[in-house]
């Protein structure tokens, strides 16, 4: 072993795993990208897939074309019904862990939905233990699908307020595509990106072509587009130091991010 590995197994003999100087012993060496050539998108689950063929089957199409020439792991969205299953359950006074396994069964659902409309061409969703065969997908047919909430399931930590969830399916996709060590991850969303405010309810916003996390958080953007505990995750990322917001609604717009082209809105993590 090296010096350095000796060092850092004595620190884990003998100190918390909180430890300052174990910590920084942690960092000497870099992390292993595991999928360095592989893209996330997350298909939105309200602002997608709830709107049904007319808004799915062109990305359907676009997927498909997409994975000729780009290596694919498709997240889905919960949407419309795991907030009506919100709303009942914050009713009835269960708490975040419960409400976080009703929406992972939404979409889960999604997952297998999408799943249904891309079997034909070889594209399969998975789930659980079948995310380490997501290499083999990878290598065989370029793309997979995924339910994009995190499995936390009734070890969701509990928001300061109330009871949703915070960590959702935004950033279930992102967790995936930084540990993966993935070059990109894209949001697909009914919206051209950020803007000023909501561009469904207010006739002035303006539109944002780039922003960084703690400009968001300074203009009061932080829980406009993205989950914010998301934007958290994306500050304190190695790989994934930027994310992509486009809107799916558009033909083509998913096919010119997956080719670098600036579309949308991109966050930076600094």
């Amino acid at each position: 072993m090296t010096n350095t590995t000796v060092e850092l197994e004595e620190l884990l003999m003998q100190r918390s795993l909180t430890d300052a100087q174990l910590l920084a012993a942690t960092e000497t060496a870099a992390d292993f990208r595991i999928l360095p050539d592989a893209t996330v998108i997350k298909i939105g689950g309200q602002s997608v897939i709830d709107r049904g063929r007319a808004a799915v089957y062109p990305l359907v199409d676009e997927i498909v074309a997409a994975r000729k020439e780009h290596k694919l792991l498709i997240g889905t969205g919960a949407g419309t019904r795991a907030r009506h299953l919100y709303s009942i359950a914050a009713e009835l006074n269960l708490p975040a862990g419960v409400l976080s396994q009703l929406g992972d069964s939404v979409a889960d659902q999604n997952a297998a939905m999408l799943g249904q409309l891309l079997a034909k061409h070889g594209i399969s969703a998975v789930s659980g233990a079948g995310l380490s065969a997501v290499p083999l997908y990878l290598a065989e047919v370029n793309a997979v699908i995924f339910s994009g909430m995190p499995p936390y399931s009734l070890w969701m930590r509990p928001p300061a307020d109330g009871v949703i969830p915070p960590y959702r399916t935004d950033a279930g996709c992102f967790l995936l595509a930084e540990q993966f060590g993935c070059k990109a991850m894209i949001f697909v969303k009914d919206e051209d990106g950020l803007y000023t405010a909501n561009p469904k309810t207010a006739k002035n916003a303006t539109f944002i072509p780039k922003i960084s996390v703690d400009e968001m958080k300074a203009q009061g953007l932080h829980d406009s587009i993205l989950e914010f505990p998301m934007l958290d995750l994306l500050k304190a990322a190695r790989h994934v130091r930027e994310v992509q917001v486009v809107n799916g609604l558009v033909p083509g717009n998913l096919t010119r991010a997956l080719a670098g082209e600036h579309v949308g809105t991109i966050i930076t993590a600094s």
